[in-house]
């Protein structure tokens, strides 16, 4: 009886209510639902497209070849290889410092380390790798792609990177490559540089760079969760650089790197017709394939620590006093301002006084009567003194200045240095002093404030070879496309005529042949069954010695107060094809250190000539 009152007391009106308002809340979740799911599909529905497309489709960039660097011969100097690097996608690792971390204990647990230290930027754009290491072993490679369940976001990339075949032997003409750097960057004038481009720093490879770097392609990849490459679903092909043939003979350049040795120092070959670069050598050098993997802080202190400067081009931004090589100019001025004859005899007794002030010859007791030619062959010091004395320091240097001196030549790579041609009024506004006569006596011989680069002083040389044309120093032949078809030549390019007529041009370079073949002639080292080879020697001073100093042994002298040798030639006499210069840096003398190198490069050129001709006729008999 109680049951059946209870349901005769339920009244179902309570029901309905309850049920109505269950019936309301799912319309109203559904009608949220409907309004949600129209909202993401037709007002954020391409926004969330993107962002899936983005989490499973990617655009992977493809870094273009650069251009291959070929010698005068077509032998390949630079190539290209393959090479591992690791990068991570912040997005896809979600976690990044713990796949980080655990990157560095499966390397740890192998006996090897995280090579770099990885900086994340602020601003940066989403999805785009971060390097971790560059250019890695396979060591690394098997571990990274063994674990890929454990390190979602890490990658592997297949780049190429530069090959530089002969090392440390062109490594300052070639120069290397890295990564372009936040000041390069806002640098660029086109903006069309972005983070991550390799691009050339030093050398031909920074110089022409822009023909070398080629453009960069592309590739739409679909990934997985982990970042994972899955299909490729469109590519668009990078397109490598140009190729840049240079006016290097790789054989020339091996015989100059040998004839060298240890010595510290430059030298460089020159083609006296054009101005032509046949070889250019510095020692120390520096091995340009460090770059590749990116240089350790300890290997880079460990360059420019180095007192004797491996990273630097002697060649073009070294600067030296050109000690007896400068009695040319000074002989050139004088003849020209009709200051003396061929015959003009000055009397050497080993002194020459100005003033309070006396100045030595380098030959102690002196060389007697003198006339121009003897006072070359034998590089004698009093008869420039008088010389210097007469013509003056202004004069001096105008003539100097006409030579190429104190003045960029411009060379195809960057970093050239001017050098010093002083002036009275240089003087005054450098050190606020007026120019004593003195330094006009010192300046005669090549010593004092006047500073020359190897460059420099080679192609002043080259100019007397060559009738007086001053060219500009080239280091690049052609630019050619991947097939060899010519996109650029570049020709020799004559700049001025030295201030010398035919006549007094004649009676230098004989000179320069006696100092080389006659007897007592300074450059005898040079003197060849062929009596072909003209030249100077040169002896500049680190440090004013007195004397009695000067004729002790050098090696009680600590090295970098020695003196350096140079020497500067050119040959064949009566048709020049070839010029050298050599600076050994506290060599001490120019005869004895210089000139031999000179010569075993002279020799080799000559050898390297004939075997070619031999068999280019060979060949043509086939």
């Amino acid at each position: 009886m109680e049951k059946k009152s209870k349901l005769i007391t339920y009244d179902p009106g309570e029901f309905r209510r309850r049920f109505n308002v269950l019936i309301w809340l799912m319309i109203c979740a559904f009608a949220f639902l409907g309004t949600k799911m129209w909202y993401l599909q037709a007002i954020q529905g391409e926004k969330l497209s993107q962002r899936s497309m983005n989490n499973r489709i990617r655009l992977q960039e493809i870094k273009p070849l650069r251009g291959l660097i070929l010698d005068t011969n077509g032998r390949i100097l630079v190539d290209n290889q393959p090479s591992f690097d690791i990068s991570i996608v912040p997005e896809t690792a979600k976690d990044v410092k713990g796949v980080i971390k655990r990157l560095e204990h499966l390397y740890i647990e192998r006996d090897m380390k995280l090579t770099n230290t990885v900086t994340f930027e602020k601003k940066r754009k989403p999805f785009v790798p971060i390097k971790l290491e560059r250019n890695i072993g396979r060591d690394k490679v098997a571990v990274v792609e063994t674990n890929t369940l454990d390190l979602p976001g890490v990658i592997v990339d297949i780049v190429p990177v530069r090959k530089y075949i002969y090392g440390e032997i062109m490594a300052h003409v070639l120069g290397y490559v890295g990564e372009i750097s936040t000041l390069e960057l806002e640098r660029d004038p086109n903006g069309d540089r972005k983070r991550g481009d390799v691009v050339g720093k030093l050398g031909i490879e920074k110089s022409i760079n822009r023909y070398l770097m080629g453009k960069s392609g592309g590739e739409q990849i679909e990934v997985n969760v982990s970042g994972r490459k899955l299909d490729v679903l469109g590519k668009v092909e990078s397109v490598p650089g140009y190729n840049i043939m240079l006016t290097i003979d790789a054989d020339l350049q091996k015989i100059c790197w040998d004839a060298f040795q240890e010595k510290a120092g430059s030298v460089i070959v020159m083609d006296p017709r054009d101005g032509s670069i046949l070889a250019m050598v510095n020692k120390p050098s520096f091995d340009p394939n460090l770059f590749n993997r990116g240089i350790s802080d300890g290997e880079w202190s460990k360059l420019l620590s180095n007192p004797l400067c491996p990273m630097q081009n002697k060649a073009t931004s070294g600067q030296y006093p050109p000690g007896s090589t400068f009695k040319l100019i000074v002989a050139a001025a004088a003849l020209e301002e009709g200051l003396i004859t061929p015959d003009t005899l000055i009397y050497c007794d080993g002194t020459f006084t100005k003033g309070d002030r006396t100045f030595r010859c380098w030959k102690k007791h002196g060389h007697g009567g003198v006339d121009l030619y003897r006072a070359i062959v034998e590089s004698c010091d009093v008869y420039f003194y008088n010389l210097g004395a007469q013509i003056g320091v202004d004069t001096l240097a105008e003539y100097a200045k006409r030579f190429g001196f104190g003045s960029k030549t411009g060379i195809d790579i960057p970093g050239e240095k001017e050098g010093l041609m002083p002036t009275k009024k240089w003087k005054l506004n450098r050190f606020k002093e007026p120019w004593q006569v003195g330094e006009t006596i010192s300046l005669s011989i090549g010593q004092g404030f006047v500073m020359l680069t190897p460059l420099q002083l080679i192609r002043a040389y080259c100019a007397l070879a060559n009738g007086g044309v001053l060219y500009r120093p080239r280091l690049l032949k052609k630019v050619t496309t991947e097939k060899g078809q010519i996109v650029r030549m570049f020709h020799p390019e004559k700049l001025s005529l030295l201030p010398i007529s035919k006549k007094n041009l004649e009676i230098l370079t004989h000179a320069l042949w006696g100092a080389v073949n006659e007897d007592h002639g300074t450059g005898g080292a040079l003197r060849r069954n062929e009596s072909d080879v003209s030249g100077k020697t040169g002896t500049a001073q680190v440090i004013e010695m007195a004397q009695d100093e000067e004729d002790e042994n050098t090696k009680n002298v600590p090295y970098k107060y020695r003196d350096h040798a140079l020497f500067v030639c050119f040959a064949p006499h009566d048709n020049p094809e070839v010029a050298v210069v050599v600076i050994v840096e506290h060599g001490g003398h120019g005869g004895s250190a210089a000139a031999p190198i000179a010569r075993k490069i002279i020799d080799g050129y000559f050898d390297l000539k004939g075997t070619r001709n031999i068999l280019h006729v060979a060949e043509k008999r086939r």
